[in-house]
């Protein structure tokens, strides 16, 4: 950990280079970095003993790369980034860097229980090739994770961290909402880019997007089951699972939508739901990883405590996917 002395040292350095511009979180024109578009939140495969497959991972890159997604989010919660050691994290954002092309953005998760673990986090991910930090809310504690708490918390991380943040909310995992006045007030900190919302409140995201939009702030869709909707209240792109295994689906309901053409968005959002919902609320990271396998990635065993599916479970997954012409 940071000693008090090297955590101020720390926070002057990084606060001259975050007032100076410097490190491309912000143009000439003061505008901070563009990150619309579509990221598959990218799994981190492990071996049959439970070990990191840095060798799966980039084969799974390489057959992700051929779709046209704006870059990739590594550590989020599909990455199942709680049970990897600090070293491991970092470890594979600097493989996944490796494996990327440079015009390919890659957000990191760096969200840890402290303010000052998050921020020696996010400041590693940047030094091994993250273009951004993604930031989970702080949750441990969450009956006191009021709107002040998290104010605070992410203020001081942007204010260290040398690329920019994006705010991340995801209540089904953390069971906390980020208030809509602190991702408000959130959003008028320059390096703060934006905001993945998990939660699939629909008017949430657009009062998120309307409170904002003095700012030059994005919203992110946290999931492919409500991408549609999302765009239509003015969010700029999607985080979506699905994209793992589905990339080119997702990408074509991005381009319906950007293109104005509801009707067929509104039909291909459809057949989306019922596979998103597969592989996210009903079956999770080990639903995913099995419809990888089938998909011709690999996919492979999840770390424990997490568990492969039943032979029903792996039956009415299969489900979703054949009856709504996916498999």
């Amino acid at each position: 950990m940071l000693g008090p002395r090297v955590w101020s040292s720390v926070r002057q350095g990084l606060s001259r280079a975050l007032s100076s511009t410097v490190g491309g979180w912000a143009s000439g024109e003061g505008r901070k970095v563009d990150i619309s578009g579509i990221y598959p939140p990218v799994t981190t495969p492990f071996t049959a003993t439970a070990e990191v497959d840095y060798g799966k991972l980039e084969e799974n890159l390489h057959k992700l790369g051929t779709f046209p997604f704006r870059g990739f989010v590594v550590q989020g919660s599909n990455g199942e980034f709680p049970f990897l050691t600090s070293s491991e994290r970092l470890e594979v954002v600097s493989r996944v860097r490796q494996a990327l092309p440079r015009d390919k953005l890659l957000l990191a998760g760096s969200g840890c229980e402290s303010t000052q673990a998050t921020v020696e986090m996010t400041v590693s991910m940047a030094q091994v090739g993250a273009d951004a930090a993604m930031v989970v809310t702080p949750c441990y504690y969450h009956g006191r994770m009021n709107s002040a708490a998290l104010i605070h918390h992410y203020t001081k991380v942007a204010d260290l961290s040398p690329i920019p943040v994006v705010l991340y909310s995801v209540p089904a995992n953390t069971g906390l909402d980020l208030p809509v006045d602190a991702a408000v007030t959130l959003s008028q900190h320059p390096n703060i880019v934006g905001i993945k919302d998990s939660g699939g409140d629909v008017t949430r995201i657009g009062l998120i997007v309307h409170k904002t939009r003095r700012q030059d702030f994005q919203v992110l869709a946290g999931s492919a089951g409500f991408l549609l909707a999302s765009y239509a209240v003015g969010a700029v792109g999607g985080v979506c699972a699905l994209a793992n295994v589905l990339g080119a689906q997702v990408c074509q309901l991005e381009r319906l939508c950007l293109t104005g053409q509801w009707e067929d968005a509104q039909k291909l959002q459809h057949r989306l739901i019922e596979p998103n919902t597969a592989v996210t609320q009903r079956f999770g990271i080990p639903g995913l990883k099995k419809t990888m396998d089938w998909f011709g990635y690999y996919g492979g065993p999840c770390r424990a405590p997490l568990r492969e599916l039943s032979a029903p479970q792996e039956e009415a997954l299969r489900l979703d996917f054949t009856s709504n012409g996916w498999l």
